[in-house]
């Protein structure tokens, strides 16, 4: 048994029970992974659908993709895909009033679906982390495994907050930070760290391992002072990895790509000092803070990290953290996303 309330069913439980179609409203990796769980779950599918926009008489997975407005009767809409656009998050929120619709979850890497299963599997795992989080958090971790696990988009509203509030309340930067950021993108956010410390800092070190995402990097960086760029990958030793390149958000470590030199945090802090490290490295965290533990145990840096790549990521990294540590005070916060993207660990 949780140590929190949990809700009564999972998403895909209910629209089980239901006995209603489903038409599944978006395209991609994710709405591969909510079919074949539906496949396996022997939930009818009604259809696609895109936003209105999008819609071009696509074909996916033998479904010719239709606007919204073309299916008749009655269905749940089910959100299979991701977007932190304003207007994209408002127009989902808003079908709520017209239709019934969910989120079922399924993780951006791996197979591990946050089901009823998956939860009695890990409950003392959960449990465990759930003691670990300050007063203040504890009510968004429960929240954030409640809408994973029962996928409704006003426990996901009920959660949510934006970066402004982790930063001025948990993290709290100031003029004498050495930033590390792992999983840098194009710089993005090495903008909004100098947005955060006022521009006055000690160092940037950024990290990102797509090539023509590094290069994107290192012209935006050309234009900061006291900054260095890597374009290597984050793990828990320095090897040669095959890297997926997708000069995107979601290039990864892979069965498949080309080769990549990984390195460690520890190797790249052996000889300077980091106060505040920003880690997104798409599903590798696990084993980045692995590399990271002499760092995280003799210079005690701030930690914000993403939690929300693979299903046990809310549970594991925090438990990771507090064993290297356990010194540190852990909060987690969910800002503006759809679906539990940006879920975010603060580590002071």
């Amino acid at each position: 048994m949780l140590d929190f309330k949990l809700e009564n069913k999972s998403s895909w439980e209910k629209i089980k029970e239901s006995g209603l179609p489903v038409v599944i409203y978006g395209m991609g990796n994710g709405a591969d992974k909510v079919l074949n769980e539906f496949e396996r779950l022997s939930i009818p599918v009604m259809g696609v659908t895109a936003s209105d926009d999008f819609v071009r008489g696509q074909i996916f997975r033998d479904f010719k993709v239709k606007k919204l407005s073309e299916f008749d009767g009655d269905f749940i809409i089910a959100v299979a895909f991701a977007s932190s656009l304003p207007d994209v998050m408002n127009h989902i929120y808003s079908l709520c009033n017209k239709y019934r619709v969910l989120v079922p979850c399924v993780p951006v890497f791996g197979d591990e679906i946050f089901n009823r299963d998956f939860i009695e599997a890990h409950e003392a795992e959960i449990n465990a982390a759930y003691a670990l989080f300050e007063a203040d958090s504890k009510p968004i971790f429960a929240g954030c495994v409640n809408f994973m696990f029962g996928g409704e988009l006003e426990t996901l509203k009920s959660i949510t907050s934006e970066k402004s509030e982790a930063f001025e309340d948990i993290i709290c930067l100031n003029g004498n930070e050495s930033y590390l950021d792992l999983g840098a993108y194009r710089g993005d956010t090495v903008e909004e760290f100098l947005h955060y410390c006022g521009n006055k800092y000690n160092s940037v070190t950024a990290v990102e391992p797509d090539r023509r995402t590094f290069k994107k990097l290192t012209e935006y960086l050309e234009n900061i002072p006291k900054s260095e760029a890597f374009q290597k990958a984050i793990y828990s030793e320095s090897k040669t990895l095959i890297f997926s390149s997708k000069a995107g958000r979601q290039s990864t470590i892979s069965s498949k790509g080309e080769e990549i030199e990984a390195t460690t945090v520890d190797e790249l802090c052996a000889d300077k000092s980091v106060t505040y490290i920003k880690m997104d490295v798409e599903g590798a965290e696990k084993e980045a803070i692995k590399g990271a533990e002499n760092t995280l145990k003799t210079q005690k840096p701030k930690l914000n990290i993403a939690l929300y790549h693979k299903s046990a990521d809310i549970f594991e990294i925090p438990l990771q953290i507090a064993k290297i540590n356990s010194d540190y005070k852990f909060h987690i916060r969910r800002h503006p996303y759809i679906p539990c993207w940006d879920m975010n660990l603060y580590c002071v």
